[in-house]
């Protein structure tokens, strides 16, 4: 007898101890959801701020008179060269879609970019990157889960300066500044990742770039400030 009380003890504590890590599950669930949805949208507002500096500022001037040709735009508001999750460089930020037809930009999907090592040539630990992706191929890449950038699509550096002449053929060309100068960051074999977790927080459920952009499945009214900024650079 007293072995099978023993026994019943054991039951009543291990039901005990589910029912506790349960209501700690759905009491905490919530608070982690809501603090992961304000982190999206602050990588939207930083990447409207990071946009809107660079088309301020004359020394990207090609970037200016270019952008009506890109497919698509992926901002990095911060790119560190330290303490990234793959232990080199890296950050988060987003993609958004021109449509051709209406020129309205796509709700954002989260990305994010890394490598071992980006080689900041100037300007210390962070730079900020707009990438535009300028061909149908480079907008299928970025459907995907990860890819690596120089791989099976190209990359180059855009030209700096007031100036700025030439024609450049590549599926993605990258601009980049830090601490208010230009970066020369070379992004080429830098591997760029789906971030599931702030697309999922930002529209309330799981969802990948494809039912984001192409599919429009979801909206949040946080994006309009973003998307109207880049409808008005491009007119």
């Amino acid at each position: 007898m007293k072995g099978k009380g023993q026994g019943i003890s054991r039951i009543r504590a291990l039901v005990i101890a589910v029912v506790t890590i349960s209501a700690l599950f759905i009491t905490t669930a919530r608070p982690v959801i809501a603090s992961d949805e304000a982190d999206a949208q602050g990588i939207v507002d930083k990447a409207r701020v990071t946009f809107e500096g660079l088309m301020r500022d004359t020394n990207y001037t090609w970037l200016h008179s270019h952008l009506k040709e890109a497919k698509g735009i992926l901002i990095f508001p911060q790119v560190l060269k330290a303490g990234f999750i793959f232990g080199g460089s890296g950050g988060t930020g987003v993609l958004v879609v021109k449509d051709e037809k209406t020129g309205d930009w796509s709700q954002p999907a989260f990305y994010t970019i890394g490598a071992v090592s980006f080689g900041l040539q100037i300007g210390g630990e962070a730079a900020e990157v707009v990438m535009m992706a300028m061909s149908q191929k480079a907008i299928d890449s970025l459907f995907s889960s990860s890819f690596k950038l120089g791989g099976d699509t190209s990359i180059a550096v855009g030209p700096l300066g007031g100036g700025a002449k030439g024609n450049i053929t590549a599926d993605f060309i990258s601009f980049a500044k830090s601490k208010g100068l230009y970066a020369g960051l070379n992004l080429e074999g830098s591997v760029v990742d789906v971030r599931d977790s702030l697309n999922k927080a930002y529209y309330g459920r799981d969802v990948r770039p494809v039912d984001i952009i192409v599919k429009k499945e979801v909206n949040n009214q946080g994006s309009a400030q973003l998307r109207t900024s880049l409808k008005k650079a491009v007119k």
